[in-house]
């Protein structure tokens, strides 16, 4: 399952049924699980933890050193779940001792073409990033987000989950949960209900949902009027407590 072609590190921890290609390298302090299929040219430097069934393309490097000038070569981390799609050139980046020195990615994630993925930068579950999409370092991702074709993130930024940014979005500030987002800057278009329709929210849910974006943004309200006032309605519907808590969460002002 391992092509001789390939460059292993003996100290590198491969599980059984692991499948690497011609010419790829996987480097000291890596730990893959099973199931793992690595394509082939692909560079893996540790530490680095990648768990079961992922997919890995060819020429994506995965926990290079990040680009970062505070970093010193101290053994930072990078961590990704299970069942994630990695296509060819992403790149992932491994954390810096300024944050908690860990890169994160999930479970059931879909990386396109070319998408760079920073130092300390969290990602949930089941998130599209599509191509070209860059994510800066120390930005945090929420389950279920899509990230269109090309869209840059800003470090420090947060983006809520089910958040939906169309091609080519600039993230300068956070995004609640749920809000869809297009521009430079980007700008709020509304909530993303069909994507909560297909993920099995209830109508009654996604109504509120609507409800509490038009508080949120079409009632001229300072930020935290708008909190204060859903504070009721997250206490009675939990996608309404999701969004409320993004709000909460925002360190650098949400977009308008």
């Amino acid at each position: 399952m391992i092509d001789p072609r390939a460059v292993i590190d003996p100290a590198a921890r491969i599980a059984e049924g692991v499948e690497i290609g011609p010419f790829s390298i996987v480097g000291a302090d890596v730990e893959i699980g099973e199931g793992t299929v690595v394509g082939p040219h692909v560079v893996i430097k540790g530490p680095t933890k990648i768990g079961k069934n992922n997919r890995i393309f060819q020429f994506a490097t995965i926990g290079e050193e990040c680009q970062d000038k505070k970093y010193a070569g101290e053994p930072t981390t990078l961590v990704i779940g299970d069942n994630n799609v990695i296509r060819e050139a992403c790149t992932f980046h491994r954390g810096t001792v300024q944050d908690n020195g860990t890169t994160i990615v999930g479970s059931d994630n879909l990386f396109m073409v070319n998408v760079h993925v920073a130092h300390d930068a969290i990602i949930g579950d089941h998130c599209i990033l599509a191509n070209d999409t860059n994510v800066a370092g120390h930005v945090k991702i929420g389950d279920w987000a899509i990230l269109g074709g090309a869209t840059q993130v800003h470090q420090f930024c947060m983006i809520g989950a089910h958040a939906m940014c169309g091609a080519g979005t600039v993230v300068l500030k956070d995004i609640p949960a749920f809000v869809m987002s297009q521009g430079y800057p980007a700008q709020p278009h509304g909530i993303n209900s069909e994507g909560l329709k297909r993920r099995g929210f209830e109508k009654d849910s996604i109504t509120r949902i609507r409800a509490a974006y038009k508080t949120l943004y079409r009632q001229n309200l300072t930020l935290a009027e708008a909190k204060e006032a859903l504070a009721e309605e997250a206490a009675q519907d939990s996608g309404v407590a999701m969004l409320l808590d993004s709000l909460n969460a925002a360190t650098r002002g949400i977009i308008r």
